[in-house]
Order: structure tokens, then C-alpha cells, then sequence
């Protein structure tokens, strides 16, 4: 099938196929990046992507990528050292998926960057991707034109990697190095999925690892086959992306729809108006996603939508929220819309991808927990008919661990814990990383023998694996991830706050995960204790690009650990507890978080 992209004249591109004419299919199983898509490159499907209004901006068939990948592997070879770390922009487009595999062929490794979004504006991206450079030793950093001057200060500050945009890379002379792409037991990639701005962790991809994970995906997870269809506007930076959209479904010779994540931003319904289009049949969000779909539902035109062939309509990248998933299902379910298409799983990055998945088309199981009970002992005891409203939480059961890997709960002594007993999820399985890129301690610290600590809190209830928090600090707010750290470090910085005296983090009241930031302030009169609460607000949201709640608290009522460090755990129970007295009148706080943006 002969396909072409836009290339500023009036030739329109077309969807690539769902089907392969001849290829029989092969579900995954494969030992490597570049056995996968030399198979795939057999057939006639690929990648489509789409532009804002709707329509098809370029399509790149796999044996177009593969090509196209080969033949800049014998450039790179030609410029860089076989295992040299080069970072790379993900955009959603075909230059970085070529870039991505032509790194596979080339024995180069991949470390995914980040495109911008309001994270604090140019200086925080700035400083982002430095972060990402610097930490993955990188020889080069490469991306859009457009994103050229962001590289060049980036590199310069991480210590000067060369920047390359993807159209330098095509104008790349031609050398006689023979590309030796990677072998099962090497390298994939590194992965930077933290989005903070304080040493993030880069996350190392193995080819056995990841290929194990693609498998256990597509087989035992999707259960994927020929005709299946893929829809994404997932960023490819994102494990999720990355590895469930780009990678997975080429290791079927699934064909993918995709659409830039800024695109679903700005047009949430453009994701099921494709999907219609296209008779999609697999998608993944976070819930606020869906809920962000839902919210738009009524501006979609009489007939525009069908989702009747949607059979797998994944939640992960952040808690799932069955509310977030009953509007969904409320507002499309008369336009074809099957409930029983939910698939909440769970996973992380240092896992690949996937830890655990339900069994396909059953209905999605909430268990409503009396939070009391479970504050106090530890146990999610079924809520009653006694228990108030707020005091009741519904928790989404995410299925059983994925073929060949197991799940634990254990409990502070390590001792693995019976059903409905909250406790540290730890798992092992062959898709978990050996560790983060240049951070001996760090991947260390990650082990208790095979076993991963996850750092996420949850309980076994029927045999599924049920997710109620975090253990560690990260906080995550609709599905994009801040450090404490970065929001505590800024707020210090604002005169009238004391120094060491700011804790961050989440809160989830049921319905959203929120940001919190109590502040120790200096003595002030209410007008300046109101002005300070502005300000603190405003620089909060210029460094993480999230709005928070903010309470001003009394000098000395942050609760310190022994060695006299801040115990933000301790602090958010406090707040929870209502223990911070608030000092300014409730109509002058800041407005909740409104609508997300990835």
C-alpha cells in the first residue's frame, strides 16, 4: 500500500490498513526491538497520525520505519561510540519513532525527553531536560527544530552534548560503519518518566526485559490479534506511550492511530471521534482522560461517535477513579459504549510497563472501604450501612499478575500479609529493570533479593491486587508526576516564609488528587498574610504548572524526624487531622484544581 505524508502540498495521506494482507500474525515473542519490527515490516500496517482538525498528517507503514531506521543506523554508527546514551524529544511523530529504532539497530541507547507543557515555563523545561541529559551522560540531545535553542542550553549546561534536530540527522553523510543492532541481553533504553526537575531517575530498559513485558502484554494482558487497532494520544516520553502504544502493538502488527497529547488537550473528543473513524478497539488513559471526555460529551455532533468496537478501554498512569469511569460510561454508553470495556491495571515503569491486568470484558469491581477502620488499623474493611459518605471510599480491584510474575503485600516487617490487609506491594517477574542508569544506590535500595519494592501502598482482595497510595513521596496529578521537593525548594524562596518550614504533597479527597502546601510564615497582619498566600499560590504553579491548596501555619508547627529533617508524612496527617489552624479567611484561598493538563 503506497502511502505518503504531507509534505506542504495538497496530496493528502491516507490511514494505514488493520489488517496484513498475507503476514500471518505473530503475537510478540520476540527476542528483540528489531526481530519484532523486521518481522512487522513484512505487512502492510504501521503508525497513522493525525493533526488537530481530525485528519491524517502522516502515516508510516512498519516497513517504511524499518528502512527508514536501517538506513540512519549507518549514519549513527558513523558518529558515535556503539553504547552511547543520546536523548531524544518524543514527540508523536515519524522522526522520533525512526530515531527510537534506528538507535535499535545502531547498538545507540535511547533516553526518551519530555516535550514541553507548562511546567514552569522555558526555564523549568530548560532545566528538566538538563536534568535528563546530564544523568543519562548523554553524547547528544536531539529533537524538533523548533526546540533547538531549549537543546542548545539544555546541553550546554548538562556539559555540552551535541544538538542535533531530526532534520540534521536525515542530512547525516553516509559512512561505511556496519550498525550492530542491540542483542537480547543488552540494552533498550533509558527512561526518564519522574517529569521533576530534581534528579530525576532514569529507569534502564533491557531488550529481555522489555520484550518479556510486550509479550505478557499482547498475549496474556490485551490479548491481542490481527484486526485489533490501537488509538493513542498518550506522550511517547511515558511508559505508558512508549511501551503501550509504539511498542506493543508492533510486536502484533497491530496498526496505531495517534494523536499529539497537546491535540487531546485542546479537542478531548477528537480521541473518540478517531476511534470511531477507525473502528478502534484498544485505547489507554489515566481516568482523568476519561473524565476529561466526559466532561466534553456534550458538545459532540449527532452521529460523530460510535465506540462500539472498543473492546479494551485501559485506566493506568495514576489511580484509577471509578467516578472518572461511570461518566465516561454514562455519557457514551448510548453511543456504543460497553461499561464492561473498562481494563483498570496497574504498572510502572521499573517494571516495564505492566504488573497486573483483569480478565478481559468483566465489569469493573469498586470496593468501598470504611477509610476510619482502615486509618486505624491498617485493614480495608468493607464500608457498612452505618459508615457516612465521608468516610466511605471506592477502590478499583486491578487484576492479577501478568503471566510469569508475582505479587506481594507485606506488611513493615516485611512479612508478606493475607487479604485485605494494607501493606507495601513488592513484585518480581522477568520485565523488572536491573536498576537506574548510573545510580548504584538507587537500583540497590529498589531490592529486597528478586523482589522489586514498588513504593505503592494497596491489599489482595479476591486474588486482585487493589492500589490505595503511595508510600513514597512522588505526587501524582492526572497522571503527570512532581517531586515535593520542587514545590517546597520554590516556596522557601518566598520572603515571609521560613526556611526548612514547607512540606508538600497529595491529598486524595475521592473524587481528585490534590496538591497541599503548608507553610510556616512569619508573624504578618491579615492583609499580608493574604497577599502571602497569593504569592505562595502563583509560584506554585509557575514551578510544577499545578495549582495547590495553601495553608499558612504558625512558626514551629512542622513536625521534624530525629536527625531534624521534615517529615512530610507526619505533616499530611496533621493536615488530615486538621491540626493546621487556618490563619486566612476561606474565600480568599485559591481555587481547587479546575481542569488537568498532561
Amino acid at each position: 500500500m503506497a502511502v505518503k505524508e504531507i509534505q506542504g502540498s495538497n496530496d493528502m495521506a491516507v490511514a494505514l490498513p488493520s489488517r496484513n494482507a498475507s503476514l500471518p500474525v505473530q503475537v510478540s515473542g520476540f527476542a528483540t526491538l528489531c526481530g519484532a519490527l523486521d518481522y512487522a515490516a513484512q505487512g502492510e500496517t504501521g503508525y497513522t497520525f493525525f493533526n488537530l482538525r481530525g485528519e491524517v498528517a502522516s502515516a508510516l507503514p512498519y516497513s517504511e520505519v524499518r528502512k527508514r531506521a536501517i538506513a540512519l543506523a549507518g549514519k549513527l554508527a558513523g558518529v558515535f561510540e556503539r553504547g552511547d546514551r543520546v536523548a531524544v524529544v518524543a514527540e508523536t511523530s515519524p522522526e522520533f519513532i525512526v530515531t527510537f529504532f534506528a538507535c535499535q539497530y545502531a547498538g545507540i541507547i535511547p533516553a526518551p525527553m519530555p516535550m514541553p507543557v507548562n511546567l514552569g515555563g522555558k526555564d523549568g523545561y530548560i532545566n528538566q531536560i538538563r536534568q535528563m541529559i546530564s544523568g543519562a551522560k548523554a553524547a547528544a540531545a536531539i529533537g524538533p527544530e523548533s526546540l533547538r535553542e531549549f537543546l542548545d542550553e539544555a546541553a550546554a549546561k548538562a556539559g555540552g552534548a551535541t544538538v542535533y534536530s531530526f532534520e540534521d540527522l536525515a542530512a547525516l553523510a553516509e559512512t561505511n560503519a556496519a550498525p550492530q543492532p542491540f542483542g537480547p541481553d543488552e540494552h533498550c533504553y533509558i527512561q526518564y518518566s519522574s517529569g521533576s526537575t530534581s534528579a530525576p531517575k532514569g529507569v534502564i530498559g533491557m531488550q529481555r526485559s522489555v520484550c518479556a513485558n510486550l509479550t505478557a502484554i499482547a498475549r496474556h494482558g490485551m490479548s491481542l490479534t490481527s484486526g485489533d487497532r490501537a488509538t493513542s494520544w498518550l506522550p511517547l516520553y511515558h511508559d505508558m506511550g512508549l511501551i503501550g502504544f509504539m511498542l506493543t502493538p508492533m510486536t502484533v502488527q497491530v496498526g496505531v492511530d495517534f494523536l499529539a497529547t497537546s491535540d487531546f488537550v485542546r479537542r478531548p473528543l477528537l480521541w473518540l471521534r478517531i476511534m470511531t473513524d477507525h473502528k478502534t478497539t484498544i485505547t489507554y488513559s489515566p481516568s482523568f482522560g476519561y473524565d476529561l471526555a466526559a466532561k466534553r460529551s456534550a458538545r459532540a455532533e449527532p452521529g460523530a461517535i460510535d465506540l462500539s468496537n472498543l473492546r479494551v478501554a485501559g485506566i493506568g498512569g495514576d489511580m484509577v477513579r471509578p467516578e472518572a469511569l461511570n461518566a465516561f460510561a454514562d455519557a457514551f454508553g448510548p453511543l456504543g459504549f460497553n461499561r464492561n470495556a473498562f481494563t483498570p491495571s496497574y504498572g510502572m515503569a521499573e517494571a516495564t510497563l505492566a504488573i497486573s491486568f483483569p480478565e478481559l470484558g468483566s465489569p469493573v469491581t469498586v470496593d468501598d472501604v470504611d477509610m476510619r477502620h482502615y486509618t486505624r488499623s491498617g485493614i480495608a474493611q468493607p464500608a457498612s450501612a452505618l459508615t457516612s459518605p465521608e468516610h466511605r471510599r471506592g477502590f478499583v480491584l486491578c487484576g492479577r499478575a501478568l503471566e510469569g510474575h508475582a505479587i506481594e503485600v507485606r506488611d513493615e516487617n516485611g512479612q508478606a500479609v493475607g487479604e485485605r490487609a494494607v501493606g507495601r506491594i513488592f513484585i518480581t517477574g522477568p520485565s523488572l529493570t536491573p536498576g537506574y542508569f548510573s545510580d548504584p544506590e538507587a537500583s540497590a535500595a529498589m531490592y529486597d533479593g528478586e523482589w522489586l519494592d514498588t513504593g505503592d501502598m494497596g491489599y489482595f482482595l479476591n486474588g486482585q491486587i487493589v492500589i490505595t497510595g503511595r508510600a513514597k513521596d512522588l505526587i501524582i496529578i492526572n497522571g503527570r508526576n512532581i517531586w515535593p521537593q520542587d514545590i517546597e525548594w520554590a516556596v522557601e524562596k518566598v520572603d515571609g516564609v521560613r526556611g526548612g518550614g514547607v512540606a508538600a504533597f497529595s491529598v486524595d479527597d475521592g473524587g481528585q488528587e490534590r496538591i497541599v502546601v503548608v507553610a510556616e510564615r512569619r508573624g504578618m497582619d491579615d492583609a499580608a498574610l493574604i497577599a502571602l498566600k497569593r504569592e505562595i499560590a502563583s509560584v506554585v504553579q509557575n514551578a510544577v504548572g499545578a495549582p495547590a491548596e495553601i495553608l499558612l501555619a504558625r512558626p514551629h508547627s512542622m513536625v521534624m524526624t530525629s536527625s531534624g529533617k521534615l517529615s512530610r508524612a507526619k505533616v499530611r496527617l496533621k493536615y488530615l487531622e486538621g491540626a493546621f489552624a487556618e490563619e486566612v479567611r476561606e474565600d480568599e484561598a485559591p481555587r481547587s484544581l479546575a481542569e488537568a493538563r498532561v
